[in-house]
């Protein structure tokens, strides 16, 4: 909602008010007095200016809104404040429940409706009429904070997924440098370790060849030896092993930095979790190096503690320095730019975090940042308990003001009645069913029948508290709990999670083609929503009945069925439809990251293929030739194949680093199991712990067609998503190569399993998924060779 739309809904809340006061009086004949109309413009004025700036402070809003309502409806005429004391209350208690966390808002509603209870007790007492108001106003303050709840957790559940997609999106660029320079790194140390020996040894040998023969012999024997280990490293950086770990981790480059600041005599202690590689690693970097580069310009010497806790919904980076000694002198204070604290928020603000620094109590200094976990959802300033003791002590506070009236003035002597109250039956009613809600998540069934026997009890409670207000409100109020128990269900069976496929919730004649699981989920979905019909069928008939009607009682019977029938029908399909919507929004979010995962993943091997292309061609060429001169034992010759295999390899890192971002669609290859590592490396970056295990039984060399499907199976089984850590296993066994991935619950859904049953078939393989989150695949190495096309 934008900044016009919250100042639209404050001039309509006050347009409706003017309209059912005064306007309605003067459509009466009836002209309000000008002081009423005085104290309504007082009121209203604070109220409207509130409510257009509620974003900002939505707490201290809803305080104004409700206190301003209050006062105002004293000496005003009754519905003078109708509108602006329900719908501006309600409309700032949505604010709350959107702009503050989960405790702020139901704290507010509770402490709204306890003050309103003992305002009403303290001034009047609590009649059926007022006991019936306070139901329908706590239900209009639920409804309202519910609402806003759900709005919140839509939004975050919407910046979760686009952060994530903000990973992928990332990585997707990042990865094919990363695999850039890893193997132009090792391409490095292969030039300068191994074929620099061999022209240097060779070069010695040839210089003392007359006065020391032997060195000859030596350095041949060296320069076979040498030339296999070089073709042994240029395989392996062609196509590491998809366990090995080539890149420094995140942990490792965070105590290097450390250890670096410590040789500046820099006082540092750190305790650091581990990290997976990826922008929130970056950002965590960048903030410790940038924030202890300050301390050592500004603060030297100081005891500095580096604090990084990784955890599932949050990754806290803290660093904190204690006041410089007495007598240090900051020599580089002068040397910064200015800009530090700027770059550090723009670090956290990009990898979906939020970074705040400031002077500490004892004169020191801290940057603490607050980065996305590994389910990347967006990070939440953490609450101190101070804070949170300050809202309960502020709340409490509040709800007690009404009491004080009664401290003060003696009030009338209350009734010794011991007749009980239909509204306060209500309240105790409506309280029921609202933790009976609460529990429906982790206890649904149980909760469904509390709901639907608290239904029956509304009848009851009309009956003995002499209730004799509108007949049909009561049963209302109770169909609607339940109504939002059925949606709430319908729309966790359209959209299952964990893994677990879809069921029908239709109750079509295609259950019967269904498994026996699914067609008993059908049924008991089917008599949950007979029973709701049944039972407040039967509670409003009564209610009715009990009442006293000239209908007969069979057209109420049809008619409380109708309604009941319609407002069940509703809910459930409401919450289908949301429930459609959201598989279908996670759907289209996983097939996004599954898409940016694939594109990092061959633009990465597309750059390792590229350069293996190279090594292939020139300095693999030249090495074997070198071994081969030197078996023969051509020294001279040995000599000058080591020196163009050198050569080779320096015009190929220039060609390396000249190339960048060159790589077009015709150098993008279908990756194979050699490419796990990359794939690996990308799910690791977005969030998700993934390990690669190859056993020394699967050869180097596949089968073409058995190695693009292994790897579109492994592809296809962790683009299904899930947050839990994923294990793939290879092992070959009996001529066939064997894929056990655990930890993928998504790869149960019928779709997935589709595709995976399509990889396989076309090998003459099997799938099974025998345990909830593992698959196994087995695919014959002897695969048919018109097989191999459609593998790919």
């Amino acid at each position: 909602m934008n900044r016009t739309d919250d100042r639209l809904l404050p001039v309509l809340l006050i347009c409706a008010q003017a309209v059912v006061w005064p306007g309605a009086a003067l459509l009466r004949g009836s002209v309000p007095s000008a002081s009423a109309l005085l104290v309504a413009a007082l009121v209203a004025g604070p109220v409207t200016a509130a409510l257009a700036l509620r974003r900002a402070r939505p707490v201290a809003t809803l305080v104004l809104v409700a206190a301003a309502c209050a006062v105002g409806a004293g000496p005003l005429p009754t519905g003078a404040m109708a509108v602006l004391g329900t719908a501006g209350v309600a409309l700032a208690l949505f604010t709350v429940a959107t702009e503050r966390d989960t405790f702020t808002a139901v704290l507010c509603v509770v402490a709204l409706v306890a003050w309103q209870l003992l305002q009403g007790l303290s001034l009047h007492g609590l009649s059926d009429r007022n006991g019936l108001d306070l139901v329908l106003t706590a239900l209009l303050y639920a409804v309202a904070c519910g609402a806003g709840l759900l709005v919140r957790r839509t939004s975050r559940a919407r910046q979760t997924a686009e952060l994530l997609l903000k990973r992928a999106e990332t990585e997707r660029h990042r990865l094919p440098a990363v695999e850039r320079r890893r193997m132009e790194r090792e391409l490095h140390d292969v030039s300068a370790h191994h074929l620099t020996a061999v022209v240097v040894t060779a070069g010695a040998a040839l210089g003392l060849r007359d006065r020391r023969p032997e060195l000859a012999a030596e350095a041949l024997e060296f320069a076979v030896g040498t030339g296999r280990e070089v073709t042994r490293a240029l395989g392996a950086v062609r196509a590491p092993a998809p366990s090995r770990e080539d890149l420094p981790s995140p942990e490792d480059r965070l105590l290097d930095l450390v250890a670096g600041f410590r040789r500046l005599d820099q006082q540092v202690d750190c305790e650091i979790d581990p990290l997976p590689d990826g922008a929130v690693a970056d950002a965590a970097y960048g903030i410790v190096r940038e924030a202890l580069t300050n301390v050592a310009r500004h603060a030297p010497g100081a005891q500095t503690t580096v604090r990084c806790r990784y955890g599932d919904t949050r990754t806290d980076v803290v660093v904190t320095s204690a006041a410089p000694p007495e007598g240090s002198t900051a020599h580089g204070a002068g040397l910064g730019g200015g800009r530090g604290q700027g770059f550090l928020r723009s670090r956290a603000r990009e990898a979906g975090g939020t970074l705040h620094s400031g002077p500490t109590a004892d004169g020191g200094w801290e940057v603490r940042a607050v980065l996305p976990g590994r389910t990347a959802a967006p990070a939440e300033r953490s609450v101190p308990r101070s804070y949170r003791v300050a809202q309960l002590t502020a709340a409490v506070g509040l709800v007690l003001q009404p009491l004080l009236p009664v401290l003060v003035i003696r009030t009338e002597t209350a009734s010794s009645s011991s007749h009980v109250s239909a509204g306060v039956l209500f309240a105790l009613l409506a309280a029921a069913q609202a933790v009976a809600l609460l529990w429906l998540r982790r206890a649904p069934r149980p909760a469904y029948g509390v709901l639907l026997g608290l239904a029956l009890l509304w009848p009851v409670a009309m009956a003995v508290g002499d209730y004799s207000g509108p007949v049909v409100l009561p049963p209302a109020l109770s169909m609607l709990a339940t109504c939002a128990a059925l949606a709430a269900e319908a729309a966790r069976k359209a959209a299952p999670r964990k893994g677990r496929g879809p069921v029908s919730i239709c109750g079509s004649a295609a259950g019967r083609d269904q498994p026996p699981r699914t067609r008993s989920v059908t049924t008991a979905l089917r008599a949950e929503r007979i029973a709701a019909v049944v039972v407040h069928t039967a509670a409003l008939t009564v209610a009715v009945l009990d009442r006293g009607t000239t209908v007969p009682a069979w057209a109420v019977a049809v008619s409380a069925t109708a309604g009941a029938s319609l407002a069940v029908g509703a809910a459930w399909w409401g919450g289908i439809l949301r429930g459609r919507r959201d598989l279908a929004a996670r759907g289209a979010h996983e097939e996004q990251l599954a898409t940016w995962t694939g594109e990092a993943v061959r633009d990465a091997w597309a750059e390792r293929r590229r350069i293996a292309a190279g090594l292939e061609t020139t300095v693999l060429a030249r090495t074997a030739d070198m071994v081969a001169q030197a078996e023969a034992g051509r020294l001279d010759a040995t000599a000058e194949r080591a020196r163009e295999a050198l050569a080779a390899m320096r015009a190929l890192l220039d060609a390396v680093r000249e190339g960048e971002g060159e790589t077009g669609p015709e150098l993008r290859p279908q990756p194979t199991l050699q490419a796990l590592d990359l794939l690996a490396h990308q799910s690791r970056a977005t969030g998700r712990e993934v390990e690669i295990r190859l056993t020394d039984r699967v050869p180097e060399h596949l089968p073409t067609a058995v190695d693009l499907a292994a790897y579109h199976a492994a592809e296809t089984v962790l683009a299904a998503g899930g947050e839990e850590p994923a294990v793939l296993e290879l092992d070959v066994h009996d001529g066939t190569l064997t894929l056990t991935a655990t930890g993928v619950p998504g790869a149960a859904r019928p779709a997935v399993r589709e595709r995976l049953a399509a990889r396989v078939a076309a090998l003459g393989g099997t799938l099974t998924n025998d345990r909830p989150g593992t698959v196994c695949l087995r695919l014959p190495l002897a695969a048919a060779p018109e097989s191999e096309e459609s593998a790919r």
